[in-house]
């Protein structure tokens, strides 16, 4: 169906529910899908019919509606107004009216169910939705050792639920639309009223209604990309979670979460480089055991990134190394020239990940174990590593998974590669060089007119000792000043 055709078609709903009956079977297939189907009843004399989808919707709700509208034939006498008598009949929480074509056949593929009846010209849609999915139980990818164990799942209605389970606000607003012109994929924008920069919520508001597209089946990452045009930026320029806690308090600091369903993560926007540094864990102990354990995570960062590069201009120029630390670098000759070891070791372990995440899980530690001893040591054995080149690859890919996001993970893990060329055709220019343009790449980029390294540039001071510190919940008063929002105090003024 052409966009121009769709967006034109505001026909209304027919009286004469024969008519509607043609309509959906020349433009949505009725007869010939199988999970399309229609009821037709007699009350009051009046043909009344109702579509649904199987498979979305919950039958004994169906059931439950069939029998309340069949009653009206016992206890009610004829009637003109017949949709009154029905609304009033219907035994469920949510009834709305609809007065065009278009409308009823969204709203039936959406997994509602549509009662039209003769005469009437309009439709009564009840939301009797039970989407296929499983129950909120902890995300793998970011997982506590203590607090909640439900995350999100691929339903939008449950996700939504399970974030205002946690704040009960009446100024929370979930603002739904549809997006994809033939997948009408439901996306909802989450904020607090009160709290979010009202020009932010304006602005991604605006980015989703002008999403054209005919459907969104990889979810939220197509909707990232239409609302930040990244382009081949590898950096994460959002922040996704699964974790309903997590997501509710960027809520409360002001920022706007992005809900789409089939996706059990969600769009946490905006962000900067070091959100993606942050984990539930470090807020789930002491203010003292939290900071320690995010330094670690720092190191673990500088590691994946520096720790390599360094190590290989260590060999290159050995005279850079104090007289007692003089013995790193490798003790043992080779043919194969140490860049290409690096090189050759490094993609091994994005060989192993990717073959982790494809490999049934019954079998992926056997195959943990067979990389870790077989293929190490032999590849030790018949001189083609060296052993320090094992031993600063898996401690640079230790420092990679220390890292929460795993996008930035791999945005990092480019950054090193091209850090070893640099340092392979340059030495130590390479190394400064190469260091200094990624500060500046990262200091050029914005995310929704947010400065990507904040605070550090442009420089806040009390905001970046939040970031190395872990403050006390008493002693966190002021929201981050970077989402500009309404509110600063998230405590009362006394």
């Amino acid at each position: 169906m052409a966009r121009s055709e769709k967006k034109d078609d505001k026909t209304p709903i027919y009286e004469s529910v024969h008519e509607i009956e043609k309509y959906m079977k020349k433009r949505v297939g009725l007869g010939e899908s199988f999970d399309l189907g229609v009821r037709k009843l007699t009350i009051l004399r009046k043909d009344v019919h109702f579509y649904y989808i199987n498979g979305l919707t919950d039958t004994s709700f169906i059931i439950a509606i069939i029998e309340g509208l069949v009653g009206i034939n016992d206890s009610e006498k004829l009637s003109a107004n017949l949709f009154k008598i029905i609304e009033n009949r219907l035994r469920h929480q949510s009834i709305e009216h609809i007065k065009t074509m278009d409308e009823l056949v969204d709203q039936v593929l959406s997994g509602l169910i549509v009662v039209v009846g003769e005469g009437e010209g309009e439709g009564l849609v009840i939301d009797v939705r039970s989407y296929p999915g499983r129950t909120p139980q902890e995300p793998d990818t970011e997982k506590v050792v203590r607090g909640s164990r439900d995350g999100y799942v691929e339903n939008i209605i449950v996700n939504t639920a399970l974030t205002r389970r946690r704040i009960r606000d009446e100024r929370l607003r979930f603002e739904i639309m549809r997006v994809g012109e033939r997948s009408k994929t439901d996306v909802a924008i989450g904020f607090i009223k009160d709290v979010a920069n009202k020009d932010l919520v304006d602005l991604i508001r605006k980015e989703i209604k002008a999403i054209e597209i005919d459907g969104i089946t990889m979810a939220d990452k197509t909707v990232e990309e239409f609302i930040l045009k990244q382009g081949y930026n590898p950096f994460p320029l959002v922040r996704y979670t699964e974790r309903a806690d997590v997501a509710a308090a960027h809520l409360l600091e002001g920022h706007v979460i992005v809900f789409v369903d089939t996706s059990p993560s969600v769009i946490i926007t905006p962000t900067t480089y070091f959100h993606h540094l942050q984990h539930a864990e470090e807020y789930r102990q002491s203010p003292a055991v939290g900071t320690f354990v995010r330094w670690i995570r720092f190191l673990g960062l500088l590691a994946s990134i520096v720790l390599l590069p360094l190590w290989f201009l260590f060999v290159l120029e050995p005279s850079l190394l104090p007289e007692r630390i003089a013995f790193i670098g490798p003790n043992e000759e080779t043919n194969v020239p140490v860049i290409a070891q690096l090189f050759l070791a490094d993609v091994g372990i994005e060989f192993l990940r990717i073959a982790a995440i494809h490999t049934p899980t019954p079998l992926s530690t056997a195959m943990g174990l067979i990389a870790a001893v077989s293929i190490g040591q032999i590849a030790i054995d018949v001189g083609l590593f060296v052993p320090e080149v094992i031993l600063y690859v898996s401690l640079s890919a230790i420092g990679t998974y220390t890292t929460p996001s795993y996008e930035l993970s791999i945005a990092n893990k480019i950054l090193r590669l091209g850090l070893l060329v640099a340092v392979a055709i340059f030495h130590t220019p390479g190394l400064v060089v190469g260091l200094t343009l990624i500060i500046l790449l990262l200091a050029g980029i914005k995310s929704l007119n947010t400065p990507y390294l904040w605070p550090f540039i442009p420089f806040s001071p009390v905001a970046l000792s939040q970031i190395l510190i872990r403050r006390s919940m008493p002693g966190s008063k002021i929201r981050p000043s970077i989402v500009q929002t309404k509110n600063r105090y998230k405590q009362p003024v006394k």
